[in-house]
């Protein structure tokens, strides 16, 4: 059955006619057309350029960011330019510029025995540990860590002489050879006791031969000796020697303190003989200061006793037997030879009591 245009097209007129009219019966549009969409005939050759120029500077990404510790270098044409983008935003041209941003911080390279090694951080790298043979030919096995950084006035000519990979071209291969060089002039044994001597030599060695490249384009803050792997007969060897020298230690602080016992003792032997000895001596002294003095005393005495002086004492002696006599008539009176003054008188009136005059 054939449809009935004609019924939709009134239909549809009868509905212009009764939304679409003013007042005045002229037809009105639903809505107002913006000014720049009635211009957009005209215009669309500009706007498609604006439209255009977006997308490219979206894809394209004329710009880049650097970042603290970071510089940048930008390549025109394959050419490095000398002069290094500092942290901040920058424009460049595309496709025929663009820009390699490297890192200026400080980095690590850990050197490790095999069973300790382990994934590689943005600014760290984990290489196996150094294999060396020392003056005898044993092997030995060196771990050390080595900070150092880029430095950011030079690094477009270092990315431009080395490459990205400028770590591995720099850094690597010099440490590997200062380590070889130094731990291969000792015997495995000298090692560990020779240890703060060694690491003195690695890191002035490393620091001399990197910092000394031509326009120096890294500095090297520290490198430290973390471990000395020796072989297991030697690790023996050493404990042996270390055992006997204990024991040698231990035998002489014994010797020392026997004989600090000895000497104490002589000491104190010696301290009492010198007592003994000093007292005798103050002993004997004192006899003769005593013996001194009496002799001088009875020199004194001596040279007083004058003819006058006795006779004197004579006639003070007479006179007390005088005075007794006078009392005891019967008293005895004994002489001494010569007429001296009498020294002993005795009373006879008492046979119980007798006297004595000296």
């Amino acid at each position: 059955m054939p449809i009935d245009n004609d019924y939709f097209k009134n239909r549809q007129q009868q509905n212009k006619g009764s939304n679409n009219t003013n007042n005045n019966g002229d037809f009105q549009p639903p809505f107002e057309t913006p000014d720049i969409f009635k211009n957009f005939g005209k215009n669309s050759g500009f706007f498609t350029i604006i439209i255009i120029l977006v997308i490219v500077f979206a894809l394209a990404k004329p710009f880049v960011i650097i970042n603290s510790g970071e510089v940048g270098i930008k390549v025109t044409t394959g050419k490095y330019e000398t002069d290094p983008l500092q942290p901040g935003f920058h424009i460049f041209i595309p496709i025929i510029q663009k820009v390699i941003t490297v890192d200026t911080k400080v980095r690590l390279i850990n050197y490790k025995s095999n069973e300790a090694l382990s994934g590689i951080d943005s600014g760290i790298k984990v290489n196996p540990a150094i294999n060396i043979l020392d003056a005898r030919g044993l092997p030995v096995s060196i771990e050390l860590t080595v900070q150092y950084r880029l430095l950011p006035h030079g690094a477009p000519t270092t990315i431009a002489t080395w490459g990205l990979s400028w770590e591995d071209k720099i850094v690597n291969p010099v440490v590997r050879d200062i380590v070889r060089n130094v731990v291969g002039k000792y015997n495995a044994e000298e090692l560990p006791t020779k240890r703060n001597e060694i690491a003195t030599l690695i890191e002035n060695g490393i620091r001399t031969q990197i910092e000394g490249l031509p326009n120096k384009p890294v500095a090297i803050e520290s490198v430290q000796l973390r471990e000395i792997v020796l072989p297991q007969k030697i690790k023996d060897q050493i404990e042996r020697v270390q055992i006997a020298n204990q024991e040698a230690q231990r035998v002489k602080y014994e010797v020392q303190r026997a004989k600090q016992e000895a000497q104490k003792k002589a000491a104190l032997a010696k301290g009492e003989a010198d007592k003994a000895r000093i007292e005798a001596q103050g002993r004997a002294d004192a006899v003769t200061i005593e013996a001194d003095a009496q002799a001088k005393a009875n020199k004194l005495i001596a040279n007083s006793l004058t003819t006058n002086l006795l006779r004197m004492q004579q006639i003070q002696v007479q006179g007390k037997f005088n005075e007794a006599l006078k009392v005891n008539k019967d008293a005895k009176i004994f002489l001494t030879p010569g007429g001296s003054t009498p020294n002993i008188w005795v009373d006879t009136q008492s046979k119980s009591k007798q006297s004595s005059i000296r």
